[in-house]
């Protein structure tokens, strides 16, 4: 197994460099710093720890892909997703099924990223095209409903530096505001468009993530800009004073007495019963 992890790893690598030398400006492509240099000593030393994923993103002119590679691509599937502010939300889900129903014909276990990339530069035209018609033939006077969705996210505990961060640099790629509870239990709600709202569950909820569930979700739909709808102001790092030793992780437990506090504050009050099972009360003061 060891082995075939390598080889892909390698790979990976190798397909990485063959997009640095078709991309070589600066900025066309965004990788994770720390990946990259984790996957090199993890095949210099011959083991050792590695991220999740690769995860790296490449700026072809007309959208940005995003693309995940796990361990073992290319012999599992990559996940790709172009996106572009230049689509309406409908024309980026038509764009994205087109790249992944071309990404299924070719051969399985080849690198196909570079193969992606070109595929989008070479079709991704006629989207953009159709948008600058949709957006001319729009009355001005026509409200666009934009639909706003606040997900509420259980774990039994959120402690690791790695996860917190993967969590906030997701959260304020996607826009999303909200809040990450670290500690034991740990919470974590966002909300903000809801196809960004569900992207980041797909992100967050890689597979060595156990005891994670997503509790509740609510949907607005609004006329023109859904922004005046948020709870939250932007995406806060919660943490509450904690119950027990702070020197053992496992009882870390926090507060959840200023936590009902916080959500009545957000008029969210009634997310402590979803959450936990039982009716909050704020102890008299």
């Amino acid at each position: 197994m060891a082995a075939a992890v390598r080889e892909c790893l390698e790979l990976q690598l190798l397909e990485v460099e063959m997009l640095l030398s078709m991309f070589p400006k600066k900025g066309e492509i965004s990788l994770d710093g720390a990946a990259v240099p984790a996957l090199q000593r993890y095949l210099r030393d011959g083991g050792g720890s590695l991220p999740p994923r690769l995860e790296y993103s490449v700026a072809v002119g007309v959208g940005e892909p995003e693309v995940q590679l796990p361990h073992m691509y290319p012999h599992v599937a990559p996940q790709l997703f172009a996106r572009s502010n230049a689509l309406h939300r409908q024309q980026q889900l038509q764009l994205n099924t087109r790249l992944t129903s071309h990404i299924s014909s070719l051969d399985s276990g080849e690198l196909c990223v570079c193969e992606a990339v070109q595929w989008l530069k070479e079709n991704s035209l006629p989207y953009l095209e159709n948008s600058k018609v949709s957006a001319e033939g729009v009355p001005k006077e026509t409200a666009v409903k934009e639909t706003i969705q606040r997900m509420w996210i259980y774990s039994h505990h959120i402690y690791r530096q790695e996860l917190r961060k993967k969590i906030f640099e997701c959260a304020k790629k996607l826009n999303l505001t909200g809040f990450c509870l670290t500690g034991k239990p740990g919470v974590i709600c966002v909300e903000g468009i809801r196809e960004n709202c569900e992207e980041f569950w797909r992100v967050i909820r890689y597979p060595n993530w156990k005891h994670i569930s997503c509790k509740h979700v609510e949907t607005v739909e609004a006329e023109g800009s859904s922004d005046h709808l948020r709870l939250f102001q932007a995406f806060e790092d919660l943490q509450f004073q904690a119950h027990g030793d702070y020197g053992l992780r496992n009882d870390y437990h926090m507060d959840l007495g200023q936590f009902l506090e916080f959500l009545k504050q957000h008029q969210s009050g009634h997310i402590f019963q979803i959450l936990f099972g039982v009716e909050g009360k704020l102890a008299d003061k």
